[in-house]
C-alpha cells in the first residue's frame, strides 16, 4: 500500500507530502535533555516539595473530617456536656472553699501574732516606765515560746576545750601554725637603694 499523496493545484507546481506516521522522538530528546541537564536538581526538589504539600493537605483534610465528626458526637449528647460542666463547677467550688478556709486560718494566725507582739510592746513599755530592764523579759518570753514550740531537747555543750593555751603569745612564734611572725630579710635585695 502506497501512502504517498500527490496534490495538484491548478496552475501551480506539484507538491508532494509524506504521510504522518510514527515519527522519531529525537526532537523531544533534543529539547528536554538540556533542560533536565541544566535544571534537574531544581525539578527534583520541586517535585518532592509538591509531594510533601499534597501529603500535608490530605492529612489536614482527614483530621478536619474527624474533628467535625467528633464535634458532631459532642453536640449530639447535650446532657453529657451539661453533666461535665456541672461536675467541673462543683470541683471549682470545693477548691475555692478549701482555699478560703486556709486563708481564714492564716488570717487568724496573723491576728494572734499581731496581738502577741502588741502585748509584748505593752509589757516593754510598762517595764520601761518602772525603770526595769525590758529586754531581758522580752528575750525570756521568746525563749519560753521557742521552748514550748520546739519538740527537740537541746543538750548544753560541756566538753568544750579551749582554742589555745592560756600562755599563748602570737608574737613569740611558738605554737606553730601558718600565721607566725617573722622579721623581714636584710640585704641588698630588700629595698630600692
Amino acid at each position: 500500500m502506497d501512502d504517498d499523496v500527490t496534490i495538484e493545484d491548478e496552475g501551480g507546481p506539484e507538491i508532494q507530502k509524506t504521510p504522518l506516521g510514527n515519527q522519531d522522538l529525537s526532537f523531544l530528546q533534543q529539547t528536554v535533555g538540556p533542560l533536565v541537564a541544566e535544571y534537574g536538581w531544581y525539578l527534583l526538589f520541586m517535585c518532592v516539595g509538591v509531594y510533601l504539600v499534597v501529603q500535608h493537605l490530605s492529612k489536614r483534610r482527614a483530621s478536619q473530617g474527624q474533628s467535625s465528626s467528633a464535634s458532631g458526637a459532642v453536640q449530639a449528647d447535650p446532657n453529657a456536656v451539661v453533666r461535665r460542666q456541672e461536675a467541673l463547677e462543683a470541683s471549682r467550688r470545693r477548691m475555692q472553699e478549701e482555699l478560703d478556709a486556709k486563708a481564714a486560718l492564716f488570717r487568724l494566725k496573723q491576728q494572734q501574732l499581731e496581738e502577741e507582739k502588741r502585748q509584748q510592746k505593752i509589757e516593754m513599755y510598762d517595764s520601761m516606765k518602772e525603770g526595769r530592764s525590758y529586754r531581758g523579759k522580752a528575750k525570756t518570753a521568746q525563749n519560753t515560746e521557742e521552748a514550748s514550740t520546739s519538740t527537740t531537747v537541746l543538750k548544753p555543750k560541756t566538753d568544750k576545750k579551749p582554742l589555745r593555751s592560756s600562755g599563748f603569745n602570737p608574737l613569740s612564734g611558738e605554737g606553730g601554725g601558718s600565721c607566725a611572725w617573722r622579721p623581714g630579710r636584710r640585704g641588698p635585695s630588700a629595698g630600692g637603694g
